[in-house]
């Protein structure tokens, strides 16, 4: 990993000294907006660097935020986080062949993760292949999550703790797309290494899928030798919006080692629904995802491990001014609301009948400024409730946080 790092770093020198003897040399490429974009082309419509005819772009982009939140009217105070750097690579290999990667330093640096390293083949429209370490395309946060892209600083809660975003695993498959007029259907099919029993055995003591990314073994080997099935089929409609439909299933336990049968063969299946959409003439941007989540836990295990988990957001955006402001051209301030519900544990207490709770709303209004569409300065304040397995009066938070997010 550190000679991966520091060969990019390098790279990006070069490049930076390049662009200080000759700015003509280096060109930003921009994104196509003349096509009907999906979520599943995120991942290839970002900003590049190129220098000259080298067949090697470079991208990023990078967040920083302060925070201030108080739990029941206790706080910890002001706090600064720069909780993502990401970096990519791409590379036309040749003529319908291409290779990208986004390596991510999470936590200031703590943390870092191959979040996408893949290598494309395109044989026809409907039909293309992609090796290596692949996002799963379940619902539609997980393929485009560059934070750029949205006004709220904190990502959403179920396409993290339900789906564990970021979500990528090291795997084959194919995707393709149809266009006519103005629809266009697309669809993808990967097999990946998958989870592992870390979802029911972790230090959240309750079921928590995003343990599984603490086991980097994933990386190089299956947990269990059963490949992790991700399937997406999508729809955009150029006037209409853009609705998908995916799932995500496999075996999360180690049921067999050395020919001995150690356990059944313990499911976790994940569904998903998304939809985009941006109202005509007041330009209004509506973005919502819904999850569900089913996990064959042992009955050995309490109650409080949840079987069936549910969660989603809705985001909504209203440009308010589009001017120019302090000489940038086309700047834009957007108002943004988003609700969100996450429930760690669907169902009733097998003694009394009465529901199982461990749940959080939140509400999250904000106010973003953009002086381009690559770059964002944001202020959120969130208020969420959160109640306890046994349903005891709710914990409420409240704070705000301001920051910014831009690619380079």
């Amino acid at each position: 990993m550190k000679k991966i790092i520091q060969l990019f770093l390098l790279t990006t020198i070069t490049f930076s000294a390049s662009a200080q003897t000759d700015t003509n040399l280096i060109k930003r490429i921009p994104t196509d907006s003349s096509k009907l974009n999906m979520n599943m082309d995120a991942v290839y419509n970002r900003p590049f660097l190129q220098v000259g005819k080298v067949p090697i772009s470079l991208g990023g982009y990078v967040e920083a935020n302060s925070s201030y939140f108080q739990t029941d009217g206790v706080t910890e105070g002001l706090s600064f986080q720069l909780p993502r750097l990401t970096l990519f690579i791409a590379s036309s290999i040749k003529n319908r062949i291409k290779f990208l990667s986004e390596i991510e330093l999470e936590e200031g640096g703590r943390e870092i993760n191959i979040e996408f390293a893949s290598m494309d083949i395109q044989l026809h429209p409907l039909l293309n292949l992609r090796g290596g370490v692949i996002m799963n395309p379940i619902g539609s946060f997980n393929q485009n999550h560059d934070g750029p892209k949205w006004e709220f600083i904190s990502r959403p809660i179920s396409a993290t703790t339900i789906i564990p975003s970021t979500w990528s695993n090291v795997g084959f498959g194919l995707f393709g797309k149809y266009a006519r007029n103005n629809l266009v259907w697309a669809y993808e099919f990967y097999l990946t290494n998958g989870f592992d029993d870390k979802i029911i055995s972790n230090t959240q003591n309750k079921t928590w899928l995003p343990a599984s990314k603490m086991n980097a073994e994933r990386f190089e080997e299956s947990f269990n030798g059963v490949p992790l099935v991700t399937a997406k089929t999508a729809f955009r409609h150029r006037k209409i919006g853009e609705i998908g439909f995916s799932w995500m299933g496999g075996v999360y336990n180690k049921f067999q080692e050395d020919g001995l049968e150690l356990d059944s063969r313990r499911r976790v299946d994940l569904f998903a629904i998304d939809f985009n959409t941006t109202i005509p003439k007041i330009k209004t941007y509506v973005n919502a995802e819904w999850v569900w989540a089913f996990i064959n836990v042992p009955e050995t295990y309490t109650q409080q491990y949840g079987n069936k988990q549910q969660g989603g957001f809705i985001d909504i955006v209203q440009p308010i001014l589009k001017r120019n402001v302090f000489g940038w051209e086309n700047s834009t301030i957007n108002m943004a609301l988003r609700a969100e519900y996450t429930d760690y544990n669907l169902g009733n207490f097998a003694e009394t009948g009465g529901n199982i709770y461990d749940h959080i709303f939140a509400i999250v209004p904000g106010i973003s400024f953009r002086p381009s569409p690559q770059t964002v300065i944001r202020a959120n304040y969130r208020y969420h409730w959160e109640r306890d397995l046994l349903g005891n009066p709710s914990a409420r938070t409240a704070g705000f946080q301001f920051g910014f997010s831009t690619y380079f």
